[in-house]
């Protein structure tokens, strides 16, 4: 009703403010509970490992994170404490149990005590060739990530450590060689302590951050390990000669505990499984091509490589094959895996 042009210009900016200033409130409101809402429903997934950061497995494992924390809005992010900072398999397992971490990239026998079937490819001399691990892990790889679920571990695949050789400072052919050395076995493996006692070996358990000092200090001079892990392990500077024949077949896993999985949303675990299935499938193939190098370089490095003669390399399978049904009989493997294993060899030597 007023009509003097000061007037009018005054009631049409107090009208637009009284319309806009709630309408700002609502909007700052609406965001602000949005982030804290976000916030408060964001998961991060503590995960340790014994991989060295810079290391390949690592970096596959870091762009992966960044990955899950990009296609989830960050509602997912996963946090790594690599380089054994939080101790070997044996202790990321105890914090695990009691909630100080959510996962642990290790070694699948460190894994055992909640699935025993798991160490079915670690039958000593069980595998003559790469192919043929190949054709088994075509076919047995998903009964492991289906029985490791059941039992409280979420995985995304497994990743090749590849074939452990024995090492020494001595050179070792036949079996009467190895049982005269003072041989490493991890302290949480109960199928290498079966397999140290088939051989008539008496094993020295250590933790792997150990392994090195026990090389140096000549606690012990024989272990067994993978080409890749003796140079990242830096092992391979305390050895002299590697046995020519592969003595077994190691890999990793990425277990993540299933309760702590399962508190992320449904739409946000199918993403995850995408991302890090992807990441292990690559980790598993560069391993098998790092080994190869590996093992050109520990020849390179002067470590003598010793070649068993048919007789010994006999003895060694025939000792090694008495060893399934020992632990089939003590359960810690199940007829059904071995028989499975069994089966699947069979197939493929038969072509």
């Amino acid at each position: 009703t007023l009509n003097t042009k000061h007037s009018r210009k005054k009631v049409t900016f107090l009208t637009f403010y009284e319309i806009i200033n709630p309408l700002m409130i609502k909007i700052f409101t609406i965001v602000i509970l949005f982030l804290l809402t976000s916030q408060a429903h964001a998961v991060v997934l503590k995960i340790a490992t014994l991989s060295p950061d810079g290391s390949s497995w690592m970096i596959k494992m870091r762009d992966g994170a960044k990955e899950v924390a990009q296609k989830t809005g960050n509602r997912v992010r996963i946090k790594y404490y690599p380089g054994g900072v939080m101790g070997d398999d044996k202790a990321v397992l105890r914090k695990i149990r009691i909630g100080q971490l959510h996962g642990g990239v290790v070694v699948a026998n460190s894994l055992v005590k909640y699935y025993s079937d798991n160490q079915i490819y670690s039958l000593p001399f069980k595998f003559k060739s790469f192919k043929e691990v190949d054709y088994v892990r075509e076919r047995m790889d998903q009964l492991i990530v289906d029985g490791l679920e059941k039992n409280g571990f979420v995985t995304f695949g497994l990743a090749e450590g590849g074939f452990a050789y024995v090492m020494s400072h001595v050179s070792i052919k036949s079996v009467n060689d190895v049982r005269k050395q003072k041989v490493w076995v991890p302290d949480n493996d109960p199928v290498v302590l079966e397999t140290v006692k088939v051989f008539g070996i008496t094993p020295i358990p250590l933790t792997i951050s150990d392994v090195r000092t026990g090389l140096q200090t000549g606690l012990i001079n024989t272990v067994a390990t993978s080409p890749i892990g003796a140079i990242v392990l830096q092992w391979h500077t305390q050895v002299n000669y590697l046995l020519d024949a592969p003595f077994l077949y190691i890999y990793g896993v990425f277990a993540l505990d299933r309760k702590a999985f399962e508190k992320i949303s449904q739409e946000d675990q199918s993403v995850v499984r995408k991302i890090m299935d992807r990441v292990f499938r690559e980790i598993d193939h560069q391993n098998r091509k790092d080994n190869i190098k590996a093992m050109e370089t520990l020849q390179k490095q002067g470590i003598q490589f010793v070649k068993p003669s048919p007789e010994e390399l006999n003895e060694w399978y025939a000792i090694a094959s008495t060893l399934p049904k020992r632990l089939v009989k003590a359960d810690k493997i199940s007829q059904y895996m071995l028989n499975t294993l069994e089966s699947n060899l069979q197939d493929f030597r038969s072509q």
